[in-house]
């Protein structure tokens, strides 16, 4: 299946139908009375978060949804059929967006989470509607409403307590390979992820899901390379696991490369708990890595991690710290929906 995370859609509700004008005509009754019946409702267009869906591939193919207009009303009291509703089927972490791309119309969080987007217009009322003491043969009724029309975009931030971040080639991949059962593109050739992997991953009895993020090259904020598009993927995150190239020439500026990104992003992600971690380190020497593990923990002012995912060296601790951030940031949320208990006063 294709990733596919910005999706432009067209909707239109439906129409509601009209009221009808009708007299009930029968043989020996002199004075029937109206009859028209009204009209019915227009289809509503509905967004719904459902579970199994990681991408927004299926509006890659169907852009237009337009739901089906009421039925008009009918003589002998018939009332229109309703139309039928439609309802778009979207992975939980869908943003909905007005067609200026700024306006934020819903976000789908939860499974289950529906939001109506576009009403049905009403069924107009038929003559019987209108009959009165002083009004007993009306000769009019209303049309039904129109519907409405959208453009809107879909744009998917996927859900996970993780997200991997790093230069192209930093390993990123192949740590989300070694940890979970995820199978993303792996080989001994350089070369970048092109779309977000989601993993599983599980340590001393406990699971959580990482993204493995596109890597950044300097001027990604710019545009450069596919730029910092995939960046909105790790805004859900509680914990952000930045791996370093042990391997590189300069490991200091390929970290500061990757924060300046993050900054340039802006939002909260620049400020967001980080666990950095040197990769690669079974390709290095005891003082070379000694050197550039120094030289990194005093470029990011904290503690650097070891590991290696091919020989799998330090994967363990690596992913206790970045559970342990994750447990930090649910108890942080509970604590602010629950809000600061008051003091207590005899």
């Amino acid at each position: 299946m294709k990733f596919l995370d910005l999706a432009k859609v067209y909707i239109r509700s439906g129409g509601g139908g009209g009221g009808c004008v009708s007299f009930r005509k029968e043989k020996y009754i002199e004075y029937g009375g109206p009859n028209g019946g009204d009209g019915g409702k227009g289809g509503s267009v509905y967004a719904e978060g459902v579970e199994g869906l990681n991408t927004l591939i299926d509006f890659r193919y169907q852009q237009h949804f337009f739901a089906k207009s009421g039925i008009p009303g009918m003589g002998a009291q018939r009332t229109g059929a309703d139309g039928d509703d439609i309802i778009l089927k979207v992975p939980v972490g869908t943003e909905i967006l007005d067609e200026d791309q700024e306006t934020m119309i819903a976000d789908i969080s939860e499974i289950g989470q529906r939001v109506l987007l576009a009403k049905g217009g009403n069924g107009g009322f038929g003559n019987l509607h209108f009959k009165s003491s002083t009004n007993q043969a009306p000769r009019r009724a209303n049309p039904g409403q129109e519907g409405v029309e959208r453009t809107l975009w879909l744009r998917l931030k996927l859900i996970a307590d993780a997200g991997l971040l790093g230069m192209p080639n930093a390993g990123k991949s192949t740590f989300l390979a070694a940890t979970s059962n995820a199978r993303p593109k792996i080989a001994d050739y350089p070369f970048t992820t092109l779309h977000p992997n989601l993993g599983v991953v599980g340590v001393d009895g406990v699971e959580f899901v990482i993204a493995d993020i596109p890597g950044l090259i300097a001027g990604a904020s710019e545009g450069r390379g596919i730029g910092d598009r995939f960046l909105g993927h790790v805004e859900r995150c509680a914990v952000l696991l930045h791996l370093v190239d042990g391997t590189s020439e300069d490991v200091v500026e390929d970290y500061q490369t990757i924060i300046g990104e993050l900054e340039a992003y802006g939002g909260h992600l620049a400020d967001k708990p980080r666990v950095t971690a040197l990769n690669k380190v079974d390709a290095l020497d005891d003082e070379e890595r000694a050197e550039k593990l120094a030289a990194l923990e005093k470029a990011s002012g904290g503690k650097v991690m070891e590991m290696s995912g091919v020989s799998q060296q330090g994967l363990t601790e690596v992913l206790r710290s970045v559970r342990a951030e994750i447990d930090d940031d649910r108890v942080r949320q509970k604590q602010a929906e629950e809000g600061e208990p008051e003091a207590w006063h005899p």
